[in-house]
């Protein structure tokens, strides 16, 4: 193995011009969340910190780095969807990351339309094709490896409900190659797209 590779310890410093961190997790999910406050206000908001963490049933979580209105809305209410974020909607997505005030209604500031869910009260994009109902069932404050508390929490949800456009399923299977998938990468401005041409088949050894 080469000696020559650059370490850092993330404690003193990548000593790069840009922290490779998030380049090298990556590319991942984009955690598009819709909440709703306790008075009844609507909030969009991209997470880049998002994945799946169980089967049975079903739980997604993102990272809510600082407390923010998604974090407070999921606390209060108990309950938020998660939207698939495709090429048609990068840009009303970026719309959502703005920073604006808690009564800033990011449905209407991006042009999207709320539509209601089916089990939870919090609506989902009607122009996504896939979104997901989630009821909130673990908020956890992260800490480092000292017991040190972080100022991010993980929150995790149940999903209870899931909605898929038929556009997205060829013979009853999800077609994730075709969907246009948008993941977020490392650099300031970088996603990358979900294409057919990048699939690749791969099975478990018996």
């Amino acid at each position: 193995m080469s000696e020559d590779m650059h370490f850092y310890e993330p404690v003193q410093g990548h000593r790069l011009p840009h922290d490779p961190f998030n380049a090298i997790v990556g590319p991942r999910p984009i955690g598009w969340v819709s909440s709703r406050s306790a008075d009844g206000v609507l909030n969009l908001a991209p997470y880049s910190f998002f994945n799946a963490f169980n089967y049975t049933p079903p739980i997604v979580g993102f990272a809510s780095i600082g407390s923010k209105d998604s974090l407070h809305n999921i606390e209060a209410t108990g309950e938020f969807c998660w939207n698939l974020v495709t090429r048609p909607l990068v840009e009303r997505m970026n719309a959502t990351s703005a920073m604006v005030a808690p009564d800033v209604d990011e449905f209407a500031l991006s042009g999207l339309t709320p539509v209601a869910s089916r089990v939870v009260s919090v609506p989902r994009v009607a122009e996504s094709p896939v979104s997901f109902e989630c009821r909130l069932s673990q908020l956890i404050q992260l800490q480092s490896a000292s017991g040190e508390k972080v100022e991010t929490w993980l929150v995790l949800g149940e999903v209870v409900g899931i909605h898929i456009a038929p556009s997205s399923l060829r013979e009853g299977i999800y077609d994730t190659a075709h969907a246009g998938h948008v993941l977020r990468a490392g650099g300031p401005a970088d996603y990358f797209e979900v294409l057919p041409e990048g699939l690749f088949k791969l099975r478990r050894p018996k």
